[in-house]
């Protein structure tokens, strides 16, 4: 059975999320943050990388979301939530289950920046950022998902960035991006997505 080594609110609800949609059993092993809002030592101890998710499968110890969820999608669900290489959206869907990459990149980057960031630097990052949410809210005008027509593991990828991501300072989309938040509606109708974030989302506990 699959364990997930689930660290409170942090990325590691997408595979929760992945497993409910596929419905796999699993095995959730649950981890606070510190006082400091860090994930403790017990978690950076379960991969060299130091990063959540981390989920273990036999005897492999696998990190980082896209590489878990196409990992889960190939080898315990033949495929399902993938895209094969065959198919037209193959290079749609590679895309957006890389597009956490940059937008978490640069929000990151602004926090790097804090107070010590020059005007020329914020503007970069806020053109980047907003060129990435534009292109986002202009694909979800044409399809109802991002890789097309079928929901897949790139809405698991990206879901995180406009549901959870602005509670950690990350930009609120709501009142400028009416396709993306049309979305974020839709998938907060999926009854796995209800589940999993009952389970292991922002306002989920650690089980008693």
């Amino acid at each position: 059975m699959i364990t997930i080594y689930h660290l409170g609110v942090s990325q590691s609800d997408r595979i929760v999320w992945q497993m409910e949609e596929l419905g796999l059993p699993y095995n959730l092993v649950w981890f606070d943050r510190g006082s400091d809002g860090l994930m403790p030592p017990e978690y950076r101890a379960l991969h060299p990388a130091a990063t959540a998710p981390v989920i273990k499968d036999g005897g492999r110890v696998i990190t980082e979301s896209a590489a878990i969820l196409e990992y889960l999608s190939q080898r315990h669900a033949e495929g399902k939530l993938s895209v094969p290489p065959a198919a037209d959206n193959y290079p749609d869907y590679l895309y957006w289950m890389h597009f956490n990459n940059n937008l978490q990149g640069l929000f990151f980057a602004t926090l790097a920046m804090g107070d010590t960031g020059t005007d020329r630097g914020r503007a970069f990052v806020k053109r980047r950022t907003d060129t990435y949410y534009g292109y986002m809210n202009q694909r979800l005008g044409d399809y109802d998902h991002l890789a097309g027509d079928e929901f897949t593991n790139a809405d698991i990828m990206v879901t995180f960035n406009v549901t959870s991501l602005p509670m950690f300072g990350g930009q609120d989309i709501a009142k400028d991006y009416p396709n993306i938040t049309a979305y974020v509606d839709r998938i907060k109708q999926r009854p796995a997505y209800l589940q999993a974030m009952a389970i292991a989302g922002p306002g989920a506990k650690r089980p008693a």
